[in-house]
Order: structure tokens, then sequence, then C-alpha cells
């Protein structure tokens, strides 16, 4: 590689970020895509016989077709991009092991570095104007800072060796072959891009060749957060240790929604700034349909804006993109110190050579309760922990390894950063290589000399740490105002002249020592650590002073109360001298004014050296407080002595019931009707509410809270009400009439969305789950209704909402109908229900979005130009839905058959079931399910985004998912305590043999009497060379083939016994608790599912007897077998569950029955199949052919007709 002309390109492209927008190029990923290689494409000649399939390694292609990748750098230079990236998104060994392909790892990226170098120079040479490589070093598929295993919040998937180990390699590769640059892109854990950092920053290192890097995050939705939970902020401060040529953001987000984090972020990067989003968001099929010009508009704004120095593309980006942008611009929270900042506390007490509580709850192995001790910190108002676990008995790296794992899976402590204290250097890197964010180390010295000291703060600088310095040379530790300021000014002319150090990630420990020792030359100690502080802040820019503050006071450990006064007196002087931050506990310092004068005038005697008999008197004053405990926090109830309209406004907003009803009691007595107090101060109360939760800063959990106190208020008001013939007299926003459609019994979402529209002063009549359309009308019209709207959750919900909207139109309606639900979508309210009536139809997504809808529906000013604007989008996605029928690619019914999944049956024995037959499982005990909870539904229900537990540490919704989350585990305990359910599971496993696409299931091992006969259904969708056509009857031994196989059914619910809780509920009106227990029950149905699930593998049948898995590899579904459930992809017919049902008589083994719909009551169930075989996988039937339903009817024994209404999603073709 000719260095020198890398090192002139490199400067080129230095000034030429100076000069203008530099164009960066777009999707590889995509170009790929339309170039449709099968899987012969991918594996070329070299790679014919590698055992897995390689379809989707687009990094490969740089191998087997280098022509296609070469020829995709060449479109985007000739579309005018500056930078091209090479072909490496997942060219490392972590990303490579799923294709078994590690060991080419080194030659992916050095042959896809000299692809686009070649390239690059190729089009250099013809132009004129210089043209670049940047490396690309990807996210990898794993996350450093996260655990997999939500039961084990401790884990990790991969280590942070692991993945610097990993980008080395693949640097290495890049940097040989011919790249300009580093990027390292699509961050989705900072952790990992630390990593990834360290390696390049190791690899300049060894090489002796340094190149810019270049970093690009991922911001996963719009709460502005990457994935493990950062804020832009923060992940910016994580990794500008790197000096990062250009800072950005890429994937995820479309250029509209990506700006205001783009403005962010340039608002504080100290570097260029770049920007390479997805050509908008995805639609409902996944692909992307901004034009090139609508994303060179988005972009020039950018230029116009100042907001970017670097543009390009990411997903759904093409050259037909780049060329008009070219054409257009050629022309988990941060913590910030400086002089401006208060105090910053570090809290001590997580420290085991300073807290025997906490050193013994370590060496017991409780780190449960060792949490708690930083929980505690945090909530006393430290800002930074400080943790130390140089204990001689302790695996001290271990411990600070399992410790900070922990730490980072709890919201409320990981929101701050950490300080790794340590004295030994095993210690403090192993602590490095876990944190995400921006850590502190406490601390590094020059005691071993400049050479040591160096290597260290080298180290430090890699893993973007700040240090703390302490004044601590060859000579010993500092104890004069010279010594100290000199040690502080050598150690950071070193640090800052020889490696590059950014001053202001240095913060100086001066020595804070003991004093009132009854020596005398410590008398001065304190007064020197003050003097000193005030010169390293005149005489050392941007430098930052620390120490540790309960030294000071040591000489009167277990005198809390004199300690505690020594404390705040050393700060209040300390802090005047320049002091930034002290490692104190946080809980327990005293506010200097508030001392007891004569205590405070001695502690200052002390501190300031002031009298020669300042530590004799101090002894004295002493003895008259030991043993005084600290003052006690109390519950901040300052709010009760508002006047009564601003404590009800309090109490809706914080969602407090415990003093409403006196509130309102006292707000009736002073209205002139009761009627007043509702449209006074609860409403105005309501109001504000709605505005915090239409502005974001309010969580459907809060909300749904204050619902419950505005509820009680009214039913106290009601009596009242109704006594002086006033309830008609409220006014409301308007009413709505809402049902769960017939067949259908899911009804969470909709009780959200009723509790938010009633938060806004909307009357809602909920006529909750199974309601028939004739009721629906009815009611609406007897109530003179102004709205109606329909929810369901299961596929055949969407015919009955089709079945509404034409009696609506029918009966003569105009109101407003409103659709949602899971199973719904603006493409099928467009295209199947709204064509049937032709008032306004509107598809609402979720319940934060009902509020506007229906504000907007009840403003006589604002609907005509809304429904207008419907009805125009209605339109557009008929014409998109009609221009997108085009027939895709099927095989006959035949050929897919004759396409089955080839298993070798002479060569498989099945293992026959332990027990078989039905067993049954009633009251099944709830402890034992705990362990298989999956909490991301639970909050998904809440209409929580992101991912759990990184949600709890979210800097937008994080305290309140922690406080849903806290509500939930409280109710959990009373639920289990108390029993206010049961869960019943009933299991069944027969013999049984395929027959063409069907299942026979046979009474025993004579297996002459069938039972039943499952009908299944066959992919036809085309497929490359060597993938099968999958059916699930391909899993099941033939009849023919004479082996014995066999098969299972099961089903679980969770309902039984709540029916008791929610009435209680709803007679204290309270909603809250009311969902949250339809939520739980729900997660107890599919921890019954995964638990017996593993059961029947290990014990019951016993094909995998020694299965022994981790909850990470529970949820990675590792284990042999699959559990398909009747009216989902691979069987999507939900008239099946009535075979299932006979088979396992499941309503009386499990009480669980079936409704017209074939919905499962009580909602909280599941059910499905079992199969065992070691191939079988999960799949989508997708569309089928007229030809396949008819053979399908004719073998379930319907009409053609009756078929194709239940499989009505799956036809591809217009019945």
């Amino acid at each position: 590689m000719d260095e020198t002309a890398r090192a002139t390109r490199i400067e080129r492209l230095k000034r030429l970020l100076g000069e203008r927008i530099v164009l960066l190029d777009g999707a590889m990923g995509t170009m790929i895509q339309q170039r449709r290689l099968d899987e012969g494409g991918f594996r070329g000649e070299r790679f014919r016989a590698h055992g897995r399939d390689l379809r989707g390694n687009n990094d490969i292609l740089t191998l087997t077709r280098p022509e296609v990748i070469a020829g995709i750098h060449r479109s985007y230079l000739a579309a005018g991009a500056d930078i091209i990236e090479t072909n490496t998104f997942n060219s490392n060994a972590i990303s490579q092991a799923d294709y078994a392909s590690v060991a080419i790892v080194p030659e992916l990226n050095y042959r896809a570095a000299r692809l686009a170098r070649s390239a690059a120079d190729e089009f250099a040479q013809r132009t004129g104007e210089p043209r670049f490589v940047a490396g690309a070093l990807g996210p990898t598929n794993r996350m450093a800072s996260m655990s997999p295993d939500v039961n084990d919040p401790g884990r990790r998937s991969v280590t942070f060796e692991e993945l610097t180990a990993a980008y080395l390699e693949a640097a290495r590769g890049l940097v040989l072959g011919g790249a300009d640059l580093l990027l390292i892109e699509t961050v989705f854990d900072t952790l990992n891009a630390k990593a990834a950092i360290y390696a390049a920053l190791t690899l300049f290192d060894e090489a002796g060749v340094t190149l810019p890097l270049a970093l690009s995050g991922t911001i996963t939705d719009a709460s502005g957060r990457l994935l493990s939970g950062q804020t832009t902020e923060a992940f910016w401060s994580s990794v500008r240790h790197a000096r990062p040529l250009f800072i950005g953001l890429n994937c995820a987000l479309g250029g509209r929604q990506l700006r205001p984090y783009i403005e962010e972020l340039g608002g504080m990067a100290d570097t260029y700034v770049c920007a390479y989003p997805n050509a908008g968001l995805p639609n409902a099929f996944g692909e992307y349909d901004e034009s090139p010009a609508e994303t060179a508009e988005i972009l020039r704004e950018y230029a116009e804006s100042g907001l970017v120095n670097v543009v390009g593309g990411c997903c759904g980006t093409t050259p037909l993109q780049a060329a008009p942008v070219k054409c257009r611009l050629a022309g988990l929270e941060p913590l910030n110190i400086d002089d401006e900042s208060l105090f910053v506390n570090v809290g001590e007490r997580t420290n085991v050579t300073g807290s025997a509580k906490f050193r013994k709850l370590i060496e017991a192995d409780d780190f449960a309760a060792a949490l708690e001790v930083a929980r505690q910190q945090v909530v006393s108002g430290a800002q930074i922990i400080d943790v130390n676990m140089d204990e001689g008995m302790l695996d001290s790296p271990a411990a600070m390894v399992r410790f900070l794992n922990l730490v980072a899976a709890e919201p409320d402590i990981a929101r701050v950063p950490v300080m790794i204290d340590s004295s030994k250097w095993s210690v403090i890197e192993a602590g490095l290589k876990c944190v995400q964010g921006k850590p502190v180390v406490n601390s590094i010295s020059l005691k071993e000399g400049e050479e040591l000291f160096l290597e260290h703060a080298r180290k430090l600088r890699r893993y973007g740490a700040a240090a703390v310095i302490m004044a601590f040379d060859e000579q010993g530790q500092a104890d004069t105002v010279e010594r100290r300021v000199a040690i502080c000014a050598r150690a950071r002319r070193l640090l800052t002249e020889r490696l590059g150090f950014p001053p202001e990630d240095l913060i100086f420990d001066p020595n804070i020592f003991a004093v009132a020792t009854g020596i005398e030359e410590h008398n001065g100690y304190a007064l020197a650590f003050i003097e000193a502080t005030r010169r390293i802040k005149q005489e050392l820019p941007h430098a930052l002073v620390s120490g540790g503050v309960s030294n000071v006071s040591f000489s009167f450990r277990g005198n809390e109360p004199v300690r505690e006064a020594m404390h705040s007196v050393f700060l209040y002087h300390a802090i005047a001298a320049g002091m930034d931050m002290g490692i104190v506990n946080a809980g327990q310092l005293g506010v200097y004014e508030q001392l007891d004068p004569e205590l405070r005038a001695a502690c200052e005697d002390v501190i300031l050296n002031r009298r020669a008999d300042a530590t004799e008197r101090l002894l004295e004053l002493a003895s008259r407080y030991k043993g005084e405990g600290g003052a006690r926090r109390q519950e901040d109830l300052g709010w009760r002595r508002l006047p009564v309209a601003k404590r009800l406004e309090h109490a809706l907003v914080k969602g407090i019931d415990d003093y409403v009803i006196e509130d309102t009691e006292e707000a009736r007595l002073a209205a002139e009707r009761p009627i007043a107090v509702i449209e006074g101060p609860l409403m105005d109360g309501m109001n504000v509410v709605g505005e915090l939760f239409g502005s974001g800063k309010m969580f459907l959990p809060q909300v749904v809270k204050s619902a419950r106190v505005m509820k009680r208020a009214v039913a106290h008001l009601v009596p009242f009400i109704e006594q002086s013939k006033d309830s008609r007299a409220r006014r409301t926003n308007g009413r709505i009439v809402m049902a769960t459609v017939k067949g259908d019994v899911h009804d969470i979402g909709k009780n959200i969305v009723g509790v938010v529209l009633q938060c806004n002063n909307f009357e809602v009549i909920d006529l909750g789950v199974m309601v028939p359309c004739e009721k629906i009308l009815e009611t609406a019209r007897r109530e003179q209704a102004d709205f109606i709207g329909l929810s369901g959750l299961i596929t055949p919900s969407l015919d009955e909402m089709v079945h509404v909207a034409k009696e609506m139109q029918r009966q003569s309606f105009e109101l407003p109908l409103l659709i949602g639900g899971a199973t719904t979508s603006p493409a099928h309210t467009a295209v199947k229900i709204a064509p049937q009536y032709s008032g306004a139809v509107v598809y609402v997504k979720d319940a934060s979005r009902s509020v506007g809808v229906c504000q907007t529906l009840a403003t006589p000013a604002q609907r005509a130009a809304f429904v207008g604007k419907v009805s125009a989008e209605h339109e557009r996605r008929r014409e998109q839905h009609a221009a997108g029928r085009v027939k895709l690619p099927q095989a006959s019914l035949a050929a897919a058959r004759a396409n089955r999944r080839a298993i070798d049956w002479s060569a498989h024995e099945p293992v026959a079931p332990r027990v078989p037959g039905v067993q049954r499982f009633a009251d099944y005990p709830l402890t034992e399910l705990l362990g298989y909870i999956d909490w991301m539904p639970f909050f998904n229900a809440w209409e929580f985004a992101g991912k759990f537990p990184d949600i709890l540490t979210d800097p937008v919704v994080g305290e309140a998912a922690s406080n849903l989350y806290a509500d939930a585990r409280r109710m959990l305990k009373a639920l289990i305590a108390e029993r206010w359910l049961k869960v019943n599971a009933v299991v069944g496993l027969f013999p049984a043999s395929a027959v063409g696409d069907d299942v026979e299931i046979y009474a025993d091992e004579s297996r002459e009497r069938v039972l039943t006969r499952l009908n299944f259904l066959r992919q036809q969708k085309a497929k490359p060379d060597g993938q099968p056509h999958e059916c699930l009857a391909d899993y099941v031994a033939p009849k023919s083939s004479g082996v014995r196989d066999y098969f299972g059914a099961f089903a679980v619910a969770a309902g039984e016994g709540i029916e008791e809780q929610l009435a209680r509920f709803a007679r204290e009106h309270d909603d809250y608790s009311g969902i949250l227990l339809k939520a739980l029950a729900d997660r107890f149905a599919e921890a019954a599912a995964e638990h017996f699930h593993e059961r029947v593998r290990r014990e019951l049948w016993g094909y995998a007897a020694a299965e022994s898995l981790t909850n990470e590899q529970l949820v990675r579904e590792e284990y042999r077998g699959i559990r398909p459930a009747p009216g989902y992809p691979a069987c999507p017919d939900h008239t099946e569950k009535a075979k299932l049902w006979t088979l396992l008589d499941v309503e009386r083994s499990a009480g669980i029955r079936l409704t017209e719909s074939y919905a499962m009551y009580p909602t909280a169930a599941v059910s499905g199949w079992y199969i065992a075989h070691s191939q079988a996988r999960y799949f989508a039937v997708g569309k089928i052919d007229r030809e396949q339903l008819e053979d399908y009817a004719h073998r379930k024994g319907v009409t053609r007709e009756e078929a194709q209404r239940w499989l009505a999603p799956n036809l591809g073709y217009e019945p």
C-alpha cells in the first residue's frame, strides 16, 4: 500500500470537508437485493459445497461475485459519490459465524477494500476529482451492554475482548487493502463501538499508520435514543475520545424523522457531522417509497440549514438518490461537568474498602442487596457512583464485572456514570470493558514512574474514560500545597502533550487526609487541600478537582453526626475554592447553614486549622453527638397546603388517590353546583394531563393512573349531581361507543384507548367484547353517539368490521367509524372497510393518536378538511394496493409438493412419548412460571417502544416504564400470595402419521383408530433451487414409510379467577389495576406455554431429555422442536382449533372455550401443536392459489366459500 498516496488523500479529504458538503454513497444491501441472486449466485464455484446457506451473506459476494460489488461502487461513483464504503458491514468473526465462514474474514476485508480502492482510483483518474474509500465496520449481531436473558441481567452474549478481537482482525484487512478512513457505523450499542475504537487505535499503534475514524449511530425510534438506551448527547460523550473526523447518524429513520437528532448532534459535536438516513420509513411490505427527488429535497434542506458536512443514504437508497443529491448539494443521559456546574456528588457506599455493609454483601454473593446500596446512593443525590472491589478475599475483577453488568440492567442506577475505583489495573480494565457510557477511572498516578503512567493513560484514552489523577509520584503522596500542585501540573503536561489526552477528561485528586488525629503535622491537611484546589483551578486550564471527602473525618469514625458536619464544612470551603466533585455518602450530607452553630464552628476550626486547641474542642463536643441518628427523610406533602383546586390538579397529574375524596368533597362544598367541580378543577387537571400526554411528557400508565383519580372523584360527586337533577349539565367533547367485535375477546388495547379518551373529556360507552353488530349500532343510535370505535385482534375480526361498515351504510349512519386493534392496518382499512361506508372511516394506530383524531372530528371547523385528507389517503392506498397486486411467481401445487422438505426417514427413529395420552394440570403453581415471563409484550401493551430491560433506563420513558414495572411486580406478589388467578393446562401426546399434507392422530399404538385428521397448507411462493416448499406435515413420518412417529397438542389458560378481582377494580373505579391484571394474566399464559413445552421436551415426551438450556437459549428458541398454533403463519386456519379442542377436551380440561370466530376465552390463553423433529422450523405459508384452496376444502370437507372465508389473508387470487 502506498502510504504517501494515502496520506495525501486523507489530507485532501480533510480540506474538502472544510470547503463543501461531501457525498457518501448509498445502500449496498439495497443494490445487491435488486440483483435477485439465488443461493448459487452467493456460493459461486468457491463455496459450492459449503455446509451452510449463504444467501443473504452479502459480504461474501466480494469473493464470489466481485463484478457485482465493483459495479455497485461504480454506480455510486458515477452518481457523484465522494466516499464509497467497502462491502464489509458483516465482515467480522462474530457475524460470519452464522455462516460458518469465520476463516475468510481477513480476506473479505482485504479484498473488499481493494475492490473499492480500484473503483475509486479509476474514477479519480477519469474525473480529476479525488475519491475516497471508507472501510465499513458494522455493529455485529450482538450487544455487549445488555443481557440476552431477562432472568439474568448480568449475562452478556459477547465480551469486550471478543468484540475487540473481531474488529481488530477486520480493521487490519481494511487498512492493508487501501481504506482511507474507518467508518464505525450503525451503532446501536455504544459499548460495541467503543470496542471498535479500541481495536482501531490498537491497530494504528501496532502498524505505525493512523487513519481517520468516523462514527455513525442509529436512533431506533422517535424517542431519540440508541437501542441500548443512550441519548444522542450521551452517545457523543462516550465516543468523542476517538476524535472522529466526522460523527453522524444513519439507518432506522428517514431524513425527516432524523433531522432533530442531527441538529442536536451538530450543536454539541466539535467535529464534522454526517447523516445518511434511510429512504423514508418502510411501508407495510418493508419497502421504501421515498423518491430520489424527495431524498434530495430533504438533504438539501439539511445543507441549507448548515446541519451537515457529509450526506449519504442508508436502507432503500440507490444511485438514483445519490445523483440528485449531488446535483442539489454541490452548490443510557450525559453528565457534563464544567465551570458552570454545581458540585457533583460521587456516591461512596458501593466501595468494599469503605463500607462494611457493602463488603459483606459482596462477600456473601448477595448482589441484589448490593444493588440496593447503589440505588439508594442515586436516590439520595449521587450523580456518579464509585465502585470499588479491592478486597483480599474477593476475585476483584470478576466481582467488578458482575456488579457493573447488573448495574447496567437497573434503570434508576445506570442513568448515572460509574467511577471505576481500584488500585489494581486488572480490576480497572475489567470494569472498563463493561461500561457503555463514559466512565471515570479512579485512579492512575506517577507512583511507579512515567512509563507505566503513560501506558495506563493511553489505554484509558482508547476506552474513552475520564481519569482521576492522584497527586502521587515516585517520592510518595503529596502533602503540601506546592507538591500537590507540582505533581498535578506534571501529570497534565505528560498526558496532554505526549498523548493528546483531552484536558477536560482529567480530574485531579490532590489528596484529602484525615485531620484531628492528634498529630500536629496533620492539622493543616484539609486547609492544604483547599489551597491546592484553588491554585490547580487557576493554573491548569479545564482541570477538574475531586477527592475522597470521608477521609477528612476518619478520626471520628463511629460518630456519624460529627462526620457529617465535618464533611459539610469541608465541602463548603473546598467548593468555594473550586472543588468540582467528591466521593461522599450522598445520603448523609447536612446543610451547612442548618448545622448546629456550635458544632459548625468547632468543625471549621479543625478544617481551616484556626486554633491550636481545635482538635481537643471538637473531641469534647463530639461526645454529645455520638449515637445520634441522622435526620430521616419524609414524604413531601407540601402540596397539601395548596388551594383545593391545585391539590386536585396535583393529584390528577401525579396519579395520587389517597386524598381525592376529601379534596373533592371540599371542592363540592365550595362550589355552587356539584357539576361545577367536574367542569372546573377536575377538568382543569385533566387538561394538564392531556397536554402532558400529547407532548410526550406523560405516558400511558401515568395517564391511566390519572384516570383512576378522576373516576373516584366523579363517583363521589355522582349522587350529589343526581340529587340536584343536574346530571345532564356536564359538557363533554363527544360521546363514543366502543366495542371489541363479535367473535373476538381481546380488549386491553381498547380499554386503554377508552381511558385516554375519558381523560380528555370524552364520554366513553364501552360495550365490552364479542359484541354483535346489532348491539353496537343500536347503542350508538340510542345514546346519540358522536363516534363508533371497533377493535379486534384476530384476523376473522377484520371481516366483522367490514360487516359493521356495510350495516352502517345500509342503516344510513353518518357517524365517523374508528378502526383499531393489533390485526388492523391502514391498508386493510382503506381497501376493505372504507369502500363499504360513505361516512368517515379512520384507522387509529394506538391510544396516543385517538385523542387527536376524536378532537379533530369533534371540531366543526377542522372536521371537513381532516375527513378529506383521510379519504385522499385511503384512495392513495387503494391505488397503491391495486398497482401492487402483480401476481407473484408461484409453484403449482404438484410442483410444491414435489419440492417438499427432504427427510431421510429410514435414518430417523422417533422417540416415543414417556407419558402418552392426555395429561391435565389444574391450578398449576404460579411460582413455577415466573422465570418464563417475557416482559417485552407487557410493555408493548402499554405502548412503550424499545426492548426490556433497556426501556427502564430510557431517558424519555424510563421513569414511567420503571414505575409501571414496579407496579406490575407489586401486583405479581399479591396475585401469587392471594391466588387471584389459576393456570390450567392440558397436554396430549399421540401416535401419528403424515398422509400427504395432512396428519392423522391415532388413539393408541395399534394405530387403527383415527382420532382426528389435521389439515395443513403448503407454501407455493416461487423458491430458489435448494429451498423447499414447507408444510408442517413434512415433519411427521409418512404413513407409507412404516416409521412410527408422534404428534402433540396443548392448551393453557391463565384467566380463571380474575373476574372477582376485575369486578373489585371496576367497583373502585380503578381501570389501571384492571388493565394491569389482564396484562399479567397474558404474561402467565405465555409463560405457561413456554414452561410446558420445556416439560414436554424433557419429561413427558422426553425427546430432548438431556436438554440443559440457559434462559437466553430458551428465548432464542435454540431447543429442538416447535409449537405452531392454528391461526398463525405456519397453519393459518383458525378453524383447526376445533379439532384440538375435541382431541384434548379443552373446555373441560383447561376451562377455555372457543368463540364463533375461534378466539379463545378467557383471553389469557395459548394453544397449539407439538412437533419434535430436529429439522422442524417455523415458516409462513403465504399466498396459495385456487387449486390448493379447493384441494384443502375437499380434504377438510367444507365448501370452497367456507375455506375462502377463513383463509382470506392467504388467497393469492381474487375469489
